[in-house]
């Protein structure tokens, strides 16, 4: 069965919407798409926490058979997002970035090859790194935020010359190519590599560019959204 390794961020989140407010929330690019991944296929996750990085989440992980033995525990505090949603929740404001251990972070890769490579939100220099050391044999996807996008830039772009696949949100592709127009954007995107973009809209949904065709993607219906970081 092809496998994936996931490198990227497990942090703790502080989360707001109109529902109210949760501090000490399960958060990440790297679990979140870890955990979905794992009804699919098996999955290696590299990333680092600190040392008050929850042993319940850590159990989250396991529950669903995830290779965790490239998880390191390092001296200090977890990465951690804070986030605010309003309206519609379509978009999250972040409120506070606090980097922490994962400032420092160096991925240890033991397995050079793989079927499946994922560079979950992490510094776009750490992410170059990764591609120097690890072959994917069928396909690389990357993901991003904000920090990186108005920190790291051409760094980012840099990156995006060796990614296959591509997945960031209406407003990073917004922030990252200056165009509003979500079509021209997404096919601005794919002039930096990738062949393939994944624009996520929240409820609205997702736009695909796969091979130079657009395809629009519904969201699944709710009639009540209390948190949807990650989704």
């Amino acid at each position: 069965m092809s496998k994936i390794v996931v490198v990227g961020s497990v942090a703790i989140d502080a989360v707001e919407s109109p529902f109210g407010k949760r501090e000490e929330c399960f958060g990440g690019s790297a679990s979140y798409f870890s955990y979905a991944a794992s009804f699919f296929t098996p999955v290696t996750l590299i990333a680092v926490v600190g040392e008050d990085f929850p042993p319940q989440f850590r159990a989250v992980l396991e529950e669903r058979g995830i290779d965790l033995t490239g998880l390191e525990v390092k001296p200090g505090k977890t990465f951690r997002w804070r986030g605010k949603y309003v309206g519609d929740m379509n978009a999250a404001e972040t409120l506070d970035t606090q980097l922490n251990v994962f400032e420092q972070f160096n991925p240890v890769i033991r397995e050079k090859s793989c079927d499946y490579l994922f560079l979950a939100n992490i510094d776009p220099r750490l992410q170059r790194e990764v591609l120097k050391n690890v072959h994917a044999k069928r396909l690389v996807a990357s993901d991003t935020m904000n920090h990186w996008i108005n920190g790291k830039r051409s760094e980012l772009i840099e990156v995006l010359r060796n990614v296959d696949l591509f997945v960031l949100n209406d407003a990073e592709a917004r922030l990252l190519t200056g165009e509003s127009n979500l079509i021209k954007a997404i096919r601005m995107i794919s002039t930096y590599g990738p062949s393939k973009v994944v624009l996520k809209k929240g409820e609205h949904g997702a736009i695909g560019l796969f091979e130079g065709t657009i395809f629009t993607f519904p969201a699944y219906p709710l009639e009540e959204v209390f948190d949807p970081t990650g989704a």
